[in-house]
């Protein structure tokens, strides 16, 4: 192993290797100064049009765009992670991948809540941004509609796909992607202070 890198290693500054990604260490990006989040896409159910607006946004807001989906969907990424087909197995890989300040795109409201609960921020495709105040009355909801379709029932299913649902999602993106950036500012002069 090259000297440089036996130093780094030491201060712990070396890039860290994950399953399909390349990931700079915390540390590393404390040292360069970089401060980028993440937006996570689940997008086994994401809209194209979502997909879209956020490689829009993507430059001008400095984020790295990470989108997840099992081996059936194909999508047309240069930042994605390919999982089984396991039910979960998504789920698991935006959970794994989400740190506190990143944004994670999904229609799932159980994944939501895991996202939550890292101190991440989550938003829908169809725009609602997920809060810790609505999502337990949300994970109530899905429970007793499983339970009604699980009795024979029907549910009405999502309505189809409008350009206002492509605004209301580019408005609340835009608004998460202030307070993420707002964040990052602030630990970066919170961490230079000590």
């Amino acid at each position: 192993m090259p000297i440089w890198r036996l130093k780094f290693a030491k201060l712990g500054l070396l890039p860290v290797r994950g399953a399909e990604l390349f990931r700079t260490s915390p540390r590393l990006q404390h040292v360069l100064g970089w401060n980028m989040f993440k937006v996570i896409v689940d997008a086994d159910a994401c809209p194209k049009g979502c997909l879209q607006i956020l490689r829009r946004h993507k430059k001008s807001w400095n984020y790295r765009l990470l989108t997840v989906a099992s081996v059936d969907h194909q999508i047309d990424s240069k930042d994605h992670i390919v999982v089984g087909k396991g039910s979960d197995s998504a789920d698991l890989a935006v959970i794994n991948n989400t740190a506190r300040g990143d944004i994670v795109v999904t229609q799932d409201w159980g994944l939501a809540a895991l996202i939550l609960g890292k101190g991440a921020s989550a938003l829908s495709p169809s725009g609602r941004i997920y809060s810790n105040q609505a999502i337990d009355f949300l994970l109530e909801e899905r429970s007793l509609k499983a339970k009604h379709r699980r009795g024979g029932g029907r549910t009405k299913g999502p309505s189809a796909r409008t350009g206002e649902d492509d605004q209301r999602f580019e408005k609340s993106l835009v608004m998460l992607l202030e307070r993420a950036t707002n964040q990052a500012h602030s630990n970066k002069y919170d961490s230079s202070e000590h």
